[in-house]
């Protein structure tokens, strides 16, 4: 043994030795940057450091800011919730967890008994953990006065130039939509975009011609009927499936009014990709959020005339209200710039700082280990997996048909199924309300008659946290456990 011993007082001897040799060569580097610093006439030390010349990383005014986040961003809430700087303040004054759904108690660590899983929302959490692995290279710090003007100085616009930029780039990157001939046109999400797209596409206010239907092939994302109805006017109005109106877009005179068909693509609910149902001189606005490739295979490019895209469907910010369409012919590109401009004036400054810095930092990892895409992909396919090998194993409910690989030019190799969405149908005839049918199983969905699709279809979210999923799993494994039990001999079933 005393050789050993020997041997370890010698390792640390050098170990000694090594970091006494480190500590001289950094103090040598850390004097000389001083003298640097101290003959600069732009960089001295009393500019760089704030709190009367403390250490404070070379930050001033942004010093206070950046403890503040770090502080809140610092508290783990046992791994099931969130501390956010604009939060409920307790009697400390400071802002406490927010815990996920299924969890409580101060610190989020209390797990819920018999907890109902809601699978109803599109909320894109899943990609949290990605943008925490992420936090320099996302994260945005700016000034009081930032961007305090209506429009930017550099082209007395309501939109930045450099993000539209790099959002151009970032299409092209991925291959997903083809830009180079379109205009891009910023709003407050996907959902101010509907009605700005219709808007744009409408005959004229003063026209004499009668007004469009706008119209979607059943099931269809329900926005389109709710952002219609509640702007029907002179322009537009709602008209319903497309199924219903196929001959008449190909025989449709001017007496008649022409059509504005919203195509999904992945659609929404069932996540296939689309074509137009109508033909004619129908206009159409592609719904393109969900086609990126984490939800999707991308055969190749889009390239339609009219293009919506949101940025909650890559990166997964919701909460930030941001979303952009992509516009071939320059009067459409100006009418749609108009309604969005007459309603808010533009999209917040704020927000488009925060996109760039986010889309940056998409773009800086592409194609690399830190690829959001390729974290996006790994984690909805092994839920599509989970889920799939529960649900094969019930006679009450099932999914949509997915093919199990498809060749995707961004990854440039076939990739798996990794829906945003179970499009789930009940098969029993006694579950003809299949959003009831789960419920009495405690799961939350959103019936199929949003979708205009009848009440024996509902939707399952996959987007949400890994919590929220857990849940889903655990109650989807307990319905489908439970028909074992219901086809017994001498079961109340039988």
């Amino acid at each position: 043994m005393e050789p050993a011993c020997a041997c370890g007082e010698q390792r640390a001897t050098g170990r000694a030795a090594g970091l006494g040799l480190l500590a001289i060569v950094l103090c040598s580097s850390l004097l000389l940057n001083a003298l640097l610093l101290a003959h600069h006439p732009f960089l001295s030390p009393s500019r760089l450091l704030g709190d009367g010349g403390s250490s404070s990383c070379g930050l001033s005014w942004a010093l206070q800011a950046a403890r503040e986040a770090e502080a809140v961003a610092a508290v783990g809430c046992s791994g099931h919730g969130q501390v956010f700087l604009d939060g409920i303040a307790g009697e400390d004054g400071r802002p406490g967890c927010e815990c996920n759904a299924c969890f409580g108690g101060p610190d989020c660590s209390l797990r819920v008994p018999n907890c109902t899983a809601d699978a109803d929302s599109g909320n894109p959490l899943f990609l949290e953990p990605y943008w925490r692995r992420h936090a320099a290279a996302s994260a945005v710090v700016f000034s009081g006065w930032h961007r305090m003007s209506y429009v930017t100085t550099e082209s007395f616009s309501f939109q930045s130039v450099e993000l539209e930029r790099q959002i151009r780039l970032l299409h092209t990157a991925v291959g997903n939509a083809v830009v180079d001939d379109k205009h891009v046109i910023f709003a407050a999400g996907s959902i101010q975009l509907i009605n700005a797209l219709v808007h744009a596409l409408s005959p004229d206010v003063n026209a004499a011609s009668p007004p469009a239907r706008v119209v979607a092939n059943a099931p269809y994302y329900q926005a389109y009927r709710v952002q219609t109805t509640m702007f029907d006017g002179r322009e537009y109005r709602w008209g319903g499936a497309t199924a219903q109106w196929t001959n008449a877009s190909r025989n449709s005179t001017t007496d008649e009014g022409g059509f504005i068909e919203f195509v999904t693509s992945p659609n929404n609910p069932d996540t296939m990709l689309r074509k137009p149902a109508l033909g004619g001189s129908t206009a159409v606005i592609f719904d393109h959020a969900y086609y990126w490739p984490h939800f999707t295979h991308i055969p190749s490019p889009a390239d339609e005339d009219v293009m919506l895209f949101t940025i909650s469907k890559p990166s997964g910010h919701a909460g930030s209200r941001f979303g952009w369409a992509l516009i071939r012919d320059e009067k459409v590109a100006k009418r749609a710039l108009k309604y969005v401009s007459d309603s808010i004036m533009g999209a917040s400054r704020d927000t488009q700082l925060r996109m760039l810095g986010i889309v940056k930092a998409m773009l800086a990892n592409l194609h690399s280990k830190d690829d959001i895409f390729a974290f996006g992909h790994d984690v909805m396919r092994t839920r599509w997996r989970k889920l799939n090998a529960v649900v094969s194993r019930s006679r009450r409910i099932s999914l949509q048909k997915i093919p199990p690989h498809q060749y995707c030019t961004y990854f440039k190799r076939t990739r798996e199924p990794s829906p945003a969405y179970a499009w789930v149908k009940c098969e029993r005839e006694e579950d003809e309300d299949c959003q009831g049918a789960l419920l009495k199983a405690n799961i939350i969905t959103r019936t199929g008659v949003f979708f205009e699709a009848g009440s024996r279809y509902t939707r399952i979210s996959l987007l949400k946290s890994d919590d929220d999923f857990d849940v889903l799993m655990e109650r989807l494994t307990d319905l489908v456990n439970a028909e074992k039990y219901e086809d017994a001999p001498g079961s109340r079933a039988m």
